[in-house]
């Protein structure tokens, strides 16, 4: 007799039961179609419709009436409710739903991979490299005009040319700051629901139901992200203690970072590894930090020569 194994609507696993008891839960309402199971000799988890007949969970009324069709059709939200002809023809009567008009909600009852502490830091290092880039890109252009600005009004010895200064700098910070406020949160509550970082090793940001976030709490989640940072950084090692791997930040804003293809329709692509670009880019951390130590210590030792 096989023993199987299912996932409950909190992503927590259950097993092992006899397939007796798998129908009983079924007929219980305890789990539905959607609910991923799995059994020795399975590649990978499948949801309970998938293995229906092999289960008998299925099967036709007394009245010889086939209704696994119906039940599929169900599952898969393409069920039909009748209308009456009255209410068909009613000028009042609400204009039939179509499937494009519907948003794709969070699939829940699957197992949920969080993101760990290292393919978080990796995510970090190309947003970090992303943001320090565009940082450059809008100050070195910026302090030059002000420069110019400057020295057009009479130098910075004078009122008018500081003023010029620090008026197109702080113009310059301001854009900075936008910036980085703008980038994740626009990023993280759009449909892709991650940052560029995140993206390339394959996490993303949800509710903790698994739904998307809205700006408003992208933007909170910017501004949490500070004070994990003034923290002495505490609120992001947080992430690697945590049980469902959330870091300060997240804790406030009720906030996953979990694997891209959790709360999906196919939970089992889900990556439980670093993976290879998360192991790439590490690698190239490290070794740009040891570079960045190396450097230090070389010029330790020349000043110490000088003296």
């Amino acid at each position: 007799m096989s023993q199987w194994y299912y996932a409950d609507a909190q992503r927590e696993r259950h097993g092992p039961i006899e397939a007796d008891a798998l129908r009983e839960k079924f007929r219980a309402g305890e789990i539905d179609l959607g609910t991923l199971v799995w059994r020795e000799g399975m590649q990978q988890w499948q949801p309970l419709s998938a293995i229906a007949d092999e289960l008998q969970l299925i099967t036709q009324a007394s009245t010889g009436i086939d209704l696994r069709q119906d039940y599929a059709a169900i599952e898969s939200g393409e069920a039909v409710v009748a209308r009456s002809a009255a209410e068909a023809n009613s000028p009042y009567a609400a204009p039939a739903s179509r499937p494009q008009d519907v948003n794709p909600a969070a699939v829940q009852g699957g197992l949920v991979v969080q993101a760990g502490f290292w393919k978080r830091v990796a995510a970090y290092f190309i947003d970090y490299v992303i943001l320090t880039t565009f940082t450059y890109i809008v100050l070195i252009p910026l302090s030059i005009l002000g420069a110019v600005v400057g020295g057009v009004s009479g130098g910075s010895d004078s009122a008018a040319g500081s003023i010029g200064m620090f008026l197109t700098l702080g113009i310059g910070y301001l854009i900075i700051f936008v910036g980085n406020l703008m980038y994740p949160a626009w990023m993280h509550s759009s449909k892709y629901q991650a940052t560029l970082g995140k993206m390339a090793v394959g996490i993303k940001v949800v509710r903790s139901n698994g739904e998307r976030l809205t700006m408003g709490r992208a933007v909170g989640r910017f501004f949490a992200y500070i004070l994990s940072s003034i923290t002495l950084c505490i609120g992001f090692v947080m992430a690697a203690f945590t049980e469902r791997k959330q870091a300060l930040h997240d804790i406030i804003c009720d906030t996953l970072v979990v694997d891209k293809h959790a709360f999906t329709d196919h939970p089992e692509w889900q990556q439980q590894g670093l993976g290879t670009v998360t192991i790439v880019i590490l690698s190239l951390a490290g070794l740009g930090l040891l570079c960045l130590i190396g450097l230090f210590v070389l010029l330790g030792i020349a000043a110490a020569g000088l003296n």
